[in-house]
């Protein structure tokens, strides 16, 4: 790839997007009682965290997740090629890994299907994003 012709700030808008959608599906608008409950965790655990070390390796990971697709799905894709390969690669190899080390660590079914949501849909927006903006 022709890094002239990469989207650098693509990549970081749809980077940011994902810890936004993690706010909200992590939220108690959405999944937060049910992920909670599936990790053993409790509110006291959060407030006790180091949220902002939490945060900054989240985002650089976001930001790596997002330029690793980006380069899989080339320079300017197409709008329906790059969602459907978001949804196929958050389905199809991140939830189905989540789901082979879940059963091996007898996690329950309620987080998996917490998790593995928010990765379908996390790299479904992350195609939405790279394939609008060329």
């Amino acid at each position: 790839m022709n890094f002239a012709d990469f989207n650098f700030i693509a990549v970081l808008i749809a980077a940011l997007a994902t810890l936004i959608l993690g706010g909200v599906w992590y939220s108690p608008l959405m999944f937060k009682n049910a992920w909670l409950d599936g990790c053993g965790l409790t509110d006291i655990d959060l407030q006790n965290a180091a949220m902002g070390k939490v945060f900054t390796i989240a985002f650089i990971l976001s930001l790596l997740a997002a330029f690793i697709f980006a380069l899989f799905l080339g320079p300017r894709p197409e709008l329906g090629f790059a969602v459907g390969a978001g949804f196929a690669a958050g389905l199809g190899w991140v939830a189905t890994s989540f789901g082979i080390s879940y059963v091996f660590e007898q996690r329950p079914l309620k987080l998996f299907l917490v998790n593995a949501g928010y990765h379908t849909v996390q790299f479904t927006l992350m195609g939405l994003i790279l394939g609008l903006w060329h």
